[in-house]
């Protein structure tokens, strides 16, 4: 037996790895798994070129919990190792398993699938366990060796009898950490990290029907059938898939395939995606994955269900910000790439040039998806638009190159459920709704009910109204009008349509200039000015005679504020304005002005006031019971 002393270069590395190395002691499980996964891989390769006296078989990894004995088995069927490679291996930290194999196999081993890390990544089990041993015997049919550890930088290696190839590592579990010897917890860690490496994991055993007993069904005297009992049999519990989807090729994989995936990653979301996007790229970097787009909602808050990323199918993390575009992380779905860095306890994400490539990647791939589904059933595409519309706004305000690709999918609905391109907006409204200085005015709503009037005054104008509601709609026509030739948006809201677009011919005021000085002093002795900014407007005879309008900007600016942006401008601190237009040309001004009493002119002005109060919403409370009894007492 020999012992020794672990060459690190610490007096004590143990208490380092359980302090710093690793922010969550439960990944000392994957790590371990991942180092017999490695192993097992390794092996593949060797047989593979016929550099392994082993038979490679159907190899697999168990996991067996020994709860009386407070200890818990990881063991694999992989390569092995002699004592002298648990020596260098173990023993000296500083040197890597898996890099070294990979130095000597560069050329042939690139696609073997090896994780990497093996020295750290074993000295996870000390977050957990108070005791070490591993027993392995090497593929090459050397002695088996048998090390054991208690946490201190003192170890024994002797030989041991294990007859088979393979790593067994036993994990005698710490006081502090008794939680993973329960089965639960044990399920719960394999289906979180495991649920999808390349090797199978078996993890206890399950009854099943013995697919090969046929029930026998007899009928007695009565003509009563009796079928017997299913033959139950015992097999191995694989808790995870070797071979998901996203490892697949597109054109090997049905719609049913890409769904049944979606139900296996997310087993709690009963709704269906509405389209995937297929990952698989091998230069300049490797990336394989699939990507969902689930059904959105205008809520902008974070998505329960996140992408997962993966390195070689073994779960890393689902905070993949870097790597996944901001905007695209309302989707759901898997990535895999070897290639994204990650610090040795593959829990952080490293900054580097290669991850700006993968998202620059994933983003161009994302918008040629959504052309081609546009393209190819543009009915379909329009029916999941509010849907999806969400995640293509936000990516045309964040990535600059999506945006210049979203112009061939992006879509802008109007309030009579048509949907244009921007070029096809553009087109069918230059002729009708460009100002009298030249400028394209995009009129839109954001509210058919609230603001159906406004609509309807547009439309008997022919005027197209889009139906823009989503929260971020006040930054996106900001940068649409800042990079488009001279347009505009306006809400059809924002003030009387003449106005909004304004056209040569406009309408003939009835009232002399002293009329209207009469009419402006009358209107602010009853009319609150610090709510509401009087406009006299000479526009049709049958046009509303008060129409309430908030400003453009001012509105805009606090929309944006509110979702983040517009803060410079301090509109959240300031009070609700709003415009006030009256129509000069309407009988009711007519009769406001010809009315002896002022008694009468006042409730004739509060009256009007309210009305268009009341169709902008803003009469509630006090007022609005107000508004009613005088409503009553007018009709008596």
């Amino acid at each position: 037996m020999a012992k020794g002393n672990i060459n690190v270069s610490v007096e004590n590395i143990f208490p380092l790895i359980k302090k710093f190395l690793y922010s969550d002691h439960e990944i000392f499980l994957r790590e371990l798994i991942s180092n017999g996964t490695d192993a097992t891989l390794k092996l593949k390769h060797l047989t593979s070129i016929g550099e392994s006296k082993s038979e490679y078989g159907n190899p697999k990894i168990e996991v067996k919990i020994d709860k009386e004995g407070k200890k818990l088995h990881i063991i694999d069927q992989g390569l092995g190792m002699t004592a002298d490679e648990v020596e260098k291996y173990i023993n000296q930290v500083a040197f890597s398993g898996a890099e070294e194999f990979l130095d000597k196999y560069k050329d042939s081993a690139k696609d073997s699938g090896i994780i990497g890390h093996f020295g750290l990544g074993f000295y996870s089990a000390f977050m957990v366990a108070e005791k070490v041993e591993i027993i392995t015997k090497s593929h090459t049919g050397a002695p088996a060796a048998h090390w054991t550890c208690d946490g201190s930088p003192e170890f024994t290696l002797e030989p041991h009898d294990k007859e088979d190839r393979g790593t067994e590592i036993i994990l005698h579990i710490a006081e502090d950490s008794t939680e993973f010897l329960e089965e639960t917890r044990i399920r719960e860690l394999l289906n979180k990290y495991n649920k999808f490496m390349p090797i199978p994991i078996k993890f206890g055993t399950k009854e099943i029907n013995d697919p090969e007993f046929t029930p026998k069904t007899t009928t007695d005297k009565d003509g009563k059938e009796t079928t017997e009992p299913h033959k139950k049999i015992t097999v191995d519990d694989i808790i995870n898939n070797p071979n998901p989807a996203w490892t697949k090729q597109p054109a090997e994989l049905e719609d049913e395939d890409y769904k049944n995936f979606y139900r296996e990653l997310y087993p709690m979301q009963f709704e269906e995606p509405l389209f995937n996007i297929h990952l698989n790229v091998d230069y300049p970097f490797n990336l394989t994955g699939i990507l969902y787009f689930p059904k959105m909602t205008n809520d902008l808050n974070i998505q329960k269900d996140k992408i997962q990323l993966y390195q070689n199918q073994v779960f890393v993390t689902d905070n993949v910000e870097g790597i996944v575009p901001e905007f695209l992380t309302m989707l759901r779905g898997v990535i895999d790439s070897p290639d994204i860095p990650l610090n040795v306890s593959r829990s952080y994400l490293q900054a580097d040039g290669a991850v700006k490539k993968i998202s620059s990647y994933i983003t161009r791939k994302v918008a040629d998806k959504l052309k081609s589904l546009f393209n190819n059933n543009r009915e379909d595409f329009e029916k999941k638009w509010d849907d999806i519309k969400i995640v293509i706004e936000y990516g045309m305000l964040s990535e600059e190159k999506f945006f210049e690709k979203a112009d061939a999918f992006a879509l802008y609905p109007t309030v009579d459920g048509k949907y244009y391109t921007y070029e096809e907006l553009f087109n069918k409204i230059k002729a009708k709704q460009t100002d009298k200085d030249g400028k394209l005015v995009i009129l839109y709503a954001s509210n058919k009910d609230e603001q159906h009037s406004y609509i309807e005054a547009a439309k008997a104008k022919d005027y197209e109204v889009l139906l823009l509601d989503s929260p971020i709609v006040s930054h996106l026509i900001q940068k649409l009008e800042s990079t488009k030739e001279n347009i505009s948006f306006a809400r059809v809201d924002g003030d009387h349509i003449d106005n909004l677009i304004k056209k040569e011919d406009t309408a003939i005021s009835k009232l002399s200039e002293d009329e209207k000085k009469s009419l402006d002093e009358l209107l602010k002795e009853t009319i609150p000015s610090e709510k509401f900014m009087v406009q006299l407007e000479a526009m049709d005879s049958n046009a509303t005679p008060f129409m309430i309008t908030q400003p453009e900007f001012m509105r805009r600016m606090k929309e944006m504020q509110q979702t983040g942006g517009g803060g410079m401008f301090g509109m959240g601190n300031m009070p609700e304005m709003y415009n006030l237009i009256v129509n000069i040309n309407s009988d009711l001004v007519g009769e406001i002005l010809s009315t002896k009493t002022k008694k009468k002119q006042e409730r004739l002005i509060t009256q009007s006031l309210d009305l268009a109060r009341l169709s902008q919403g803003l009469l509630k409370g006090e007022e609005l019971t107000n508004f009613i009894k005088r409503s009553y007492e007018m009709i008596k």
